[in-house]
């Protein structure tokens, strides 16, 4: 199923567009003709990584059925843009429908494209290292399907989609459990799952220090171990514990906490298998994007 036939995708858009359309266009009313054909150039005035190909139809759709796409090799999800101005598309509609939608369009695919392009930069850091770049759940409410999206056509990976696909036991989950107790309690967490109707696409557990990470390491049914806020010597002693029991590729360690593009080579070349930033999605800037009639 194309991303955009997703039915809360449609709603945002519908949403957009209300907000936007409102019960019409004044301005473009007073053309002399809004149901005139008209061309336009969809172009990218940035560098960066686009992202929404799939959503730019969704929303002309949400407008009129006789706007017609035509996308250029530059217009494709995942590709770098690295020379502007870049067409993307042509565009041929009726001016009305075209310059009613225009703003909404453009504001989807400027954030899709920032995000898009933030999380490329952090994949590209990170080159050459056995880390993965996964985002988090800090998306912009409403948003999430898309922006987890555009993390993955800037060549990031998707942690959890939300609370119902995966198990995360964090911090709050284990406050008041002693490190003494915690494989126990754990354990006993886990074996709940049986009775529970979802299964999981995968279960991690939250470490907030080495002892922690000693503890976990015994519990037989962890896929990751969130290794929040460690310092670097923390994250190599987690891999080299983990490693010396065997576990490499039975167990993945997840760093996270204020990850920069400053950093994240560092935390990288520590030996972790995941790291995950919330920045690709509550972070990202916009990419400049125009609609330029011909």
């Amino acid at each position: 199923m194309s991303i955009a036939d997703d039915k809360d995708i449609l709603r945002l858009i519908e949403l957009a567009k209300n907000e936007d359309f409102g019960p019409g266009d004044i301005s473009s009313s007073l053309l002399d003709d809004p149901q005139q054909r008209a061309t336009f150039h969809l172009i990218a005035k940035q560098c960066g990584v686009f992202a929404g190909r799939e959503v730019a139809a969704a929303v002309f759709a949400a407008y009129s059925t006789t706007v017609d796409m035509e996308w250029t090799a530059s217009g494709v999800d995942g590709r770098r843009i690295d020379s502007v101005p870049a067409q993307l598309a042509t565009i041929c509609g009726p001016l009305g429908t075209v310059l009613s939608a225009e703003r909404v369009l453009l504001n989807f695919l400027q954030r899709l494209c920032g995000v898009a392009t933030l999380t490329r930069a952090f994949v590209d850091a990170v080159s050459g290292t056995d880390a993965t770049i996964y985002d988090t759940r800090k998306t912009t409410p409403g948003w999430r399907v898309l922006e987890k999206y555009a993390v993955r056509c800037g060549g990031g990976s998707n942690h959890r989609m939300g609370l119902y696909d995966a198990v995360l036991i964090k911090d709050n989950h284990l406050a008041g459990i002693g490190t003494a107790r915690l494989a126990h309690d754990v354990f006993e967490m886990l074996n709940r799952l049986p009775m529970r109707d979802a299964v999981p696409t995968f279960v991690e557990i939250e470490a907030d220090g080495i002892e922690q990470v000693k503890q976990l390491l015994k519990v037989v049914g962890i896929d990751a171990i969130l290794l929040d806020n460690f310092s670097l010597d923390q994250l190599r002693e987690a891999v080299i514990l983990r490693d010396d029991l065997g576990l490499r590729g039975k167990v993945a360690l997840e760093a996270s906490g204020g990850i920069t593009l400053q950093t994240v080579r560092s935390v990288a070349e520590t030996g972790v298998d995941r790291i995950s930033v919330g920045a690709l999605t509550h972070s990202a800037v916009a990419i400049d994007l125009s609609l330029d009639r011909v």
